[in-house]
């Protein structure tokens, strides 16, 4: 008899026999590519000359496409801006995207899957893009630092929650 866990749960599944069943849960890396990538320096040749500090500001963005019932395209987005005082230095910008093959979970795991391992997968491939740009540009190399995806989806969904329970509070009377 089958353990039901075992449904949802691929590490209970290896646990229980030993061994992953390859046709219960999948998630497998069919493409990566760069689906566009963007550098400028606004105020070149100038800001090579610019005294001060440097600061920079990342931002990311995750979008997920369904192509098919188990196939989906995932695109990470790294924006890296950094200024000089009120100057630009430099706007790198780098959307790594993946097809992924995501299938034998349950729903929770699944979107998690989508969520976590996907811009896990993409996140060096944009980092060393980022960095060769920056350098490529004439400026100091860039290392980004890991990002936690998993920190970041738990406090996403930590935040829906809470907008969720707010927003079914019954409003006061009048």
């Amino acid at each position: 008899m089958a353990d039901d866990n075992n449904q949802t749960n691929p590490e209970a599944a290896v646990a229980a026999t030993g061994e992953a069943n390859p046709n219960e849960f999948q998630f497998l890396v069919q493409k990566l590519f760069a689906k566009d990538v963007s550098f400028e320096v606004p105020n070149a040749p100038g800001i090579f000359t610019e005294q001060g500090q440097t600061d920079i500001k990342l931002n990311l963005g995750q979008r997920v496409e369904e192509m098919d019932k188990e196939l989906f395209e995932v695109t990470l987005t790294i924006t890296v801006t950094a200024t000089v005082g009120e100057k630009t230095a430099y706007l790198a910008e780098v959307a790594q995207a993946g097809i992924f093959q995501i299938s034998g979970f349950n729903e929770q795991t699944h979107h998690a899957a989508l969520n976590t391992l996907c811009p896990n997968t993409l996140f060096p491939f944009a980092r060393a893009m980022i960095s060769g740009l920056v350098s490529d540009g004439g400026f100091p190399p860039l290392v980004l630092q890991p990002v936690n995806f998993d920190a970041l989806y738990a406090q996403r969904l930590q935040q829906m929650q809470a907008e969720a329970t707010a927003n079914a509070e019954p409003a006061g009377e009048v």
